[in-house]
C-alpha cells in the first residue's frame, strides 16, 4: 500500500472555542485492494468533506450505500464502517459538541447518532460550502473558507455561553472521570435541569457522555507499548477490565487487544 498522510491543523483563536481542530486524511490506493474505515462512538460531533473520492457505508446487514460528499457526522454511542477502492482525499471539523446549538441554533440532542449530508442540514448555504471547498486547490484555502462560513455562523447568532459549556469542557479535559454531581453544583443547576440542559448541548446524559470520553482518553493510549490492557482501563477510571472491555466493544466494535495490537480494521492512521 502506498504511504497514508494523516495530521491536523489548530483553528484560529477566535474559532478555537467551538473547533478541536481540523484533520486531515489522504491515501493512494497503490493496488485493488478496498480501504476500510471505521468511526467510532465520539462525544463531538465534525464536519467531513470527501474532496477526492466518496465512500460507501457498511450497514449492520453487510449491505452498501453510498456515504455523502460532505456532511455532519453528529456525535455518536456506536461505531460504523465504510469502505472505498479508489484514492480519497478527507477534510474534518472536529467540534466541541456544544458547537452544534451554538453554531447552528438546533439542540445537539438531534444531531446524536445522524450523519445528514450538507445541503439537507444547511440548505443552500451547505450546497454553496460544499461546492467551494470542492473547488479549493489545498488545505490551507479549504480551512480558511470553512473558516470563514463558522465565523458567518457566530456572527449571525447571539451566542450566549451557559454554564453548561463550560461543564461540558470540564468532563473533556478530565477525560470523563469527573463527579456529575459535582458538575452540577458547579453549574448551580438542579440535577434535572441540570442534566436536561447537558443533554441539549452535547446530545447526550452526562454519564453516557462521560463514558465515551473515558474511551477516548483510553483510544489515545495507542502505541504505548510500556502499558498492559489492565493498567490502561484502571488508568482511564475502568472499575475492572471487563468494565474497560464491555464499553470498548460496544463504542468501537472490536476487543481492545486487537486495537491496541494495530491489527484493528481502519486504524493505519493511528500509525502515521
Amino acid at each position: 500500500m502506498a504511504a497514508m498522510k494523516y495530521f491536523t491543523i489548530p483553528p484560529s483563536a477566535d474559532l478555537a472555542r467551538y473547533v478541536r481542530f481540523f484533520w486531515v486524511l489522504e491515501h493512494d490506493l497503490a493496488d485493488s485492494e478496498p480501504y476500510f474505515h471505521r468511526t467510532m462512538a465520539d462525544g463531538c460531533a465534525e464536519m467531513v468533506f470527501h474532496f477526492k473520492g466518496v465512500f460507501d457505508e457498511i450497514l449492520r446487514s453487510n449491505e452498501t450505500e453510498r456515504s455523502f460528499r460532505s456532511g455532519i457526522h453528529g456525535q455518536s454511542r456506536s461505531f460504523r464502517r465504510f469502505v472505498i477502492g479508489q484514492d480519497f482525499g478527507i477534510m474534518g471539523v472536529y467540534l466541541y459538541p456544544y458547537a452544534i446549538p451554538a453554531l447552528f441554533g438546533i439542540s445537539a440532542a438531534e444531531l446524536s447518532n445522524q450523519m445528514p449530508d450538507l445541503t439537507t442540514f444547511l440548505g443552500r448555504e451547505g450546497a454553496e460550502l460544499e461546492e467551494r471547498v470542492m473547488l479549493a486547490g489545498d488545505h490551507a484555502r479549504r480551512v480558511g473558507i470553512i473558516s470563514d462560513f463558522l465565523r458567518k455562523c457566530i456572527r449571525s447568532r447571539d451566542v450566549h455561553e451557559p454554564a453548561v459549556f463550560s461543564v461540558i469542557g470540564s468532563v473533556i479535559r478530565s477525560n470523563g472521570l469527573a463527579r456529575i454531581p459535582d458538575l452540577a453544583a458547579q453549574s448551580f443547576l438542579s440535577t434535572r435541569q441540570f442534566e436536561r440542559k447537558f443533554l441539549a448541548f452535547s446530545g447526550f446524559s452526562p454519564k453516557l457522555f462521560s463514558r465515551i470520553i473515558r474511551f477516548h482518553s483510553a483510544l489515545n493510549e495507542y502505541g504505548n507499548k510500556e502499558k498492559s490492557l489492565t493498567e490502561i482501563a484502571y488508568e482511564c477510571g475502568y472499575y475492572d477490565q471487563s468494565h474497560f472491555i464491555h464499553d470498548f466493544k460496544a463504542f468501537s466494535g472490536e476487543h481492545p487487544k486487537t486495537y491496541f495490537s494495530g491489527e484493528a480494521e481502519g486504524m493505519g492512521y493511528r500509525d502515521v
